[in-house]
């Protein structure tokens, strides 16, 4: 029997359709995959279960939860079910945590709520959670705040307070989109050890098809608000037939056609750069101590090359980024751009920083919302002192795909991989010759990863761009990069080809990220798919 049965779900906000018909079901101790682009109503069809919906929506069909209609529950009775009989992950842990209370408090928050039990007893019941969670107390004291946590750790927190009252669902919202290979295949292992211990179902909501694929039971493909497929996870991309679901798959497995001729002069010199950051004193008469992110690095990059580096959080790669930028402060080590220092006296030389330009992880974090795409694409001009002519913003847009009227609108009218396109225009538009990509491409859906990769393997033979490409997704390091460097506690431990690091890894952590990376099926057993 089910544990969960949606049948024939319509959803509309404001008279707007968001979903149509969808159905699927879910059994206990089973994990169902619900895999779509950004707009196909994944979350919409989670929230629809909890009945977390926007003013304005309103539902038809049937929710069946052990055979119960949320559909006709009145909001007390959906007020004690959401936290107890079903639980809920969401994509960001610290925006889902309270940054004020510990996090002892806060899963023992979720057990006071909806049981008549002593303080004492939800707190012991929280660092159990905490413990099944991974998070023992000798290592993770219950009175630590988010803050004290790493992403992973967060995100163990979070689950801890949605199985804190063992629900018969969990709600998995795009749990691991955020985090490095090795902390994902953590959180993937325990959410199937969860299930296996307590046999509850779970939705895993994700554009991930690699993750799916390796870790559920039935996947429900969604797009446009509709299930336009489902099957079993072993055997779907041997066995689909709708044309999206084969679209999904040839964009996950896409290699963009590279021209791999990087030159022979160095284009960037890194040389014993060191970046020390100083610790609390642990007493008030205690030693200094100090931490070094980046710790006596040398690498250079080559005219026309396409560098990777990948790590775990926390390696050092944003703050070697920054460095190298000339946004952090060094305590050792010098930085050459064709021969040239980035730093004179401490400060960056303009002349030689105007070469250089980034592309950020979350466009539209690094745009001013209140400026149009026009004003926001000229900014690296102010390097120059001077204004961008419209003839240099709309050779910008126009270069990565997008028109020259779209200089006239605002960031929030372009969807994620417009941003992105148009935070690679404003990094191209005074022709820098070295571009850093810092997770570019991580938040990004499958489609429009891979035009965004395309797109900057034309913009490299174009233009004869140089890319220092930093990511966690070590599918696309590989495709989009010629050389890897393998950061970990602020040090290089690998570096060489990228094919013969990801064929012939040599260092055992280089090995573990590859072997926590998640798959998709071999080329050759999927059905109708062109890579």
């Amino acid at each position: 029997m089910s544990l969960l049965q949606i049948r024939k779900l319509s959803m509309a906000i404001h008279g707007t359709p968001i979903l149509k018909d969808v159905s699927l079901e879910i059994a206990a101790g089973e994990i169902h995959g619900v895999i779509g682009e950004s707009g196909s109503g994944k979350s919409m069809t989670a929230f629809s279960v909890m009945q977390l919906l926007p003013d304005g929506a309103a539902c038809s069909g049937q929710i069946l939860l052990d055979d119960v209609s949320v559909l006709d529950a009145g909001e007390a009775d959906l007020c004690a079910m959401r936290g107890d009989a079903v639980g809920m992950v969401f994509q960001e842990p610290m925006t889902a945590l309270n940054p004020v209370m510990s996090i002892g408090d806060q899963v023992a928050e979720t057990i006071l709520i909806h049981e008549d039990v002593s303080k004492a007893d939800a707190m012991a019941r929280a660092q159990a959670a905490l413990e099944r969670c991974e998070l023992p107390a000798d290592k993770f004291p219950m009175t630590r705040f988010p803050h004290e946590l790493s992403g992973g750790q967060r995100q163990r927190v979070v689950i801890a307070m949605a199985i804190a009252l063992r629900p018969k669902l969990l709600i998995a919202d795009e749990p691991t989109t955020a985090l490095d290979v090795t902390t994902q295949a953590e959180i993937l292992d325990l959410i199937r050890k969860l299930v296996d211990e307590d046999g509850m179902g779970v939705m895993l909501i994700t554009h991930d098809l690699a993750v799916v694929t390796g870790l559920a039971d039935r996947i429900s493909i969604m797009k446009d608000g509709c299930v336009v497929e489902q099957g079993a996870a072993a055997t779907l991309h041997r066995d689909m037939t709708h044309p999206y679901t084969k679209s999904l798959f040839a964009a996950s497995a896409h290699q963009p056609d590279r021209n791999e001729r990087p030159g022979e002069a160095p284009l960037l010199q890194v040389e014993g750069l060191v970046r020390r950051y100083s610790l609390p004193r642990k007493s008030l008469f205690g030693p200094a101590q100090s931490f070094e992110a980046v710790d006596d690095v040398s690498f250079e990059v080559k005219k026309g090359e396409s560098l990777g580096l990948v790590g775990e959080s926390g390696c050092g790669k944003s703050t070697l980024t920054r460095a190298i930028l000339g946004l952090e402060r060094v305590q050792a080590g010098k930085i050459f751009m064709e021969g040239v220092p980035v730093l004179s006296g401490g400060r960056v030389q303009t002349s030689v920083r105007r070469k250089m330009q980034v592309v950020f992880q979350d466009p539209y974090g690094s745009f001013n919302p209140r400026h149009r795409v026009g004003r926001l694409v000229s900014e690296p001009f102010f390097l120059h002192g001077r204004k961008a002519s419209a003839v240099e913003i709309d050779e910008a847009l126009v270069s990565v795909g997008l028109a020259p009227h779209d200089k006239h609108k605002y960031i929030h009218e372009f969807s994620g991989g417009q941003r992105q396109r148009i935070a690679i225009a404003r990094a191209l538009i005074i022709k820098p010759e070295l571009i850093i990509l810092d997770e570019a491409v991580s938040a990004l859906d499958v489609s429009i990863r891979a035009q965004i990769l395309d797109l900057l393997a034309d913009l490299s033979t174009q233009f004869g761009l140089t890319y220092l490409f930093i990511s966690h997704d070590l599918s696309v390091v590989r495709s989009i990069t010629d050389r890897v460097l393998v950061m970990k506690s602020g040090k290089f431990v690998e570096e060489g080809p990228t094919e013969t690091v990801f064929e012939n890894p040599a260092h055992p952590y280089t090995k573990s990220l590859i072997a926590a990376a998640p798959r998709l099926p071999d080329m050759d057993d999927m059905q109708g798919v062109t890579p």
